[in-house]
C-alpha cells in the first residue's frame, strides 16, 4: 500500500506543470520555516536555559507549548494567505486575529519569565526574536509592505514597552528592539519575494494562455476568411444559376441543362480550390524540416550531418519528404541509442531521394514498423513515391524516393545530342 501511495504521487508530481512544481516547493518552505525557527531559537534554548525552580520550569514549558501552537496555527494560515496575495481569495481576518491572540500569550508567558528571573541571562532574547516569526508570515502576504512595516513598528514598540514595565535594563531593551526588527524584515524579505516571484510567474502563465487562445482565434478568423473568399462568390454563383436553371425548366427552356452543367462545374472547382486551401494547412516544407531535425537531435547529443538542398522541389515532394524527415528524427530520438545520425538529399532530373541512416539500434528491435511507416506511404503515395528501410548490423537506414514531374515534352534535338 505505501509503495502505491509513493508512486501516486510520483504520477501526481509529473503531472504538474512547472509553476505548479515551483508553488508546491515554495509552500514547503515556508511549513517549514516555523518549525526550523522553533526548534533553533525557542524550544532548544528554553529547554536549557531554565532555571530549576517550579515556576520556572511552568512557565518555560508553558511558553514552548505556545510557540508550538504558533508553528501549526502559522502552517494552517500560510496556504490561505498565499492564496489572498495571488488573489484566490479573501483575506483571513479569523487566522490573523486568532496569530495575534497567540503572540500576546507567548509575550505574557516571556515577561513573567523576565519577571520572575527563570531564564538564565542571553536566552530570552532568541525567544522573543522567534515569537514574532509566526505572525510576521502571515502578515507579510496578507497586508502591503508599508502597512506591514507599520504595524511590525507598533508590535516592536509595544514589546520593548512591556518589557521595560517589568524592569529590563536598557542595553536589554534595545537589543530586543534590534531582534524584533531583524525578525520582522527577515520574514517579510523571506516570504513576500517568494510570493512576488509566484504572482509573476502565474501571471505570465495566465499571459501565454491568454496569448495562445488569442492566436487559435486569430487563425481561425484568417481561416474563416479565406474559406469565405473561396467559398462565397461561388455560392453567390451557384444560387443565382441555380434559380435562372429553375425558371427556365419551369418554362421548358432547353437552356435550363447548360445551366446546371454551369453549376455543376462551379461546384466541383470550389471543391478543388477548398482543397487547395486545405493542403495549404497540411503542407511542411522540406527545408525547414531538415534545419529543424538536425537542431533536435543535435540538442540531444546526436551527432547530426545533412547533405543536400531542397531548393527547387515542387511543393507536393516537399510536404511528403518534410513527413519523412519529421517521423525519421523521431525514431532516431524514441528507438536505440543512437550517436550519429546522417540525412541525405539527392536531386536529379528523374527522382528526388531521401536517406536517413543511424546508429545505436539493437538488434532485437526494428524501429519504425509501427504505424509511422504507413502514414508515410500514404503520403508518398500521392506524389507517386515510395518508401524503404533496412535495420543491419545496428543501423537504421529509411530511404524514400519520390520521382520528379517533367516542366515538358523533351526536345528531340536536344535529346539527340544527350545520345
Amino acid at each position: 500500500m505505501l509503495l502505491g501511495r509513493m508512486r501516486a504521487w510520483q504520477r501526481g508530481w509529473h503531472d504538474r506543470s512547472k509553476i505548479e512544481k515551483v508553488e508546491f516547493q515554495s509552500m514547503a518552505m515556508w511549513h517549514a520555516m516555523p518549525w526550523i525557527f522553533f526548534l533553533s531559537w525557542n524550544s532548544v534554548p528554553l529547554s536549557v536555559g531554565l532555571r530549576h525552580e517550579t515556576s520556572a520550569q511552568v512557565l518555560g514549558w508553558s511558553l514552548i507549548a505556545v510557540a508550538a501552537a504558533q508553528s501549526v496555527h502559522a502552517n494552517r494560515t500560510v496556504r490561505r494567505s498565499v492564496d489572498h496575495y495571488l488573489n484566490r481569495t479573501e483575506l483571513p481576518r479569523r487566522d490573523l486575529a486568532v496569530t495575534c491572540a497567540l503572540l500576546a500569550v507567548a509575550v505574557g508567558l516571556a515577561l513573567a519569565l523576565q519577571w520572575t528571573g527563570g531564564l538564565k541571562e542571553g536566552v530570552l532574547g532568541l525567544t522573543v526574536l522567534y515569537l514574532v516569526v509566526p505572525l510576521g508570515q502571515s502578515l507579510a502576504f496578507a497586508v502591503p509592505i508599508r502597512t506591514f512595516l507599520a504595524r511590525f513598528a507598533l508590535l516592536d514598540a509595544a514589546i520593548v514597552g512591556a518589557f521595560a514595565a517589568v524592569g529590563t535594563p536598557g542595553g536589554q531593551l534595545a537589543a530586543f528592539a534590534s531582534l524584533i526588527g531583524v525578525a520582522g524584515l527577515m520574514t517579510l524579505l523571506s516570504s513576500r519575494c517568494g510570493a512576488w516571484t509566484l504572482s509573476v510567474m502565474w501571471e505570465v502563465d495566465r499571459a501565454r494562455e491568454v496569448e495562445s487562445r488569442l492566436a487559435v482565434a486569430e487563425e481561425r478568423l484568417r481561416f474563416g476568411r479565406d474559406m469565405h473568399d473561396v467559398m462565397g462568390r461561388n455560392l453567390a454563383v451557384i444560387a443565382l444559376k441555380s434559380e435562372l436553371a429553375v425558371q427556365l425548366a419551369r418554362r421548358g427552356r432547353p437552356e435550363a441543362v447548360d445551366q446546371m452543367v454551369e453549376v455543376q462545374r462551379i461546384a466541383q472547382e470550389s471543391q478543388r480550390e477548398v482543397r487547395e486551401l486545405v493542403r495549404g494547412y497540411r503542407d511542411v516544407e522540406l527545408g525547414v524540416e531538415l534545419i529543424g531535425a538536425q537542431g533536435v537531435l543535435e540538442a540531444a547529443g546526436i551527432t547530426c550531418r545533412v547533405t543536400g538542398s531542397a531548393a527547387g522541389l515542387p511543393a507536393p515532394v516537399q510536404s511528403a519528404l518534410g513527413w519523412v524527415v519529421r517521423e525519421a528524427a523521431t525514431n532516431v530520438l524514441r528507438h536505440g541509442d543512437a550517436a550519429n545520425c546522417d540525412i541525405t538529399l539527392a536531386v536529379t532530373r528523374e527522382r528526388t531521394t531521401l536517406v536517413v541512416e543511424n546508429d545505436g539500434v539493437p538488434e532485437v528491435s526494428v524501429p519504425g514498423t509501427g504505424s509511422g511507416l504507413a502514414g508515410l506511404r500514404e503520403r508518398l503515395a500521392a506524389v507517386d513515391g515510395t518508401l524503404d528501410f533496412t535495420c543491419e548490423g545496428g543501423r537504421f537506414r529509411l530511404s524514400a524516393e519520390v520521382p520528379l514531374p517533367r516542366a515538358g515534352a523533351e526536345n528531340p534535338r536536344e535529346k539527340e545530342v544527350l545520345l
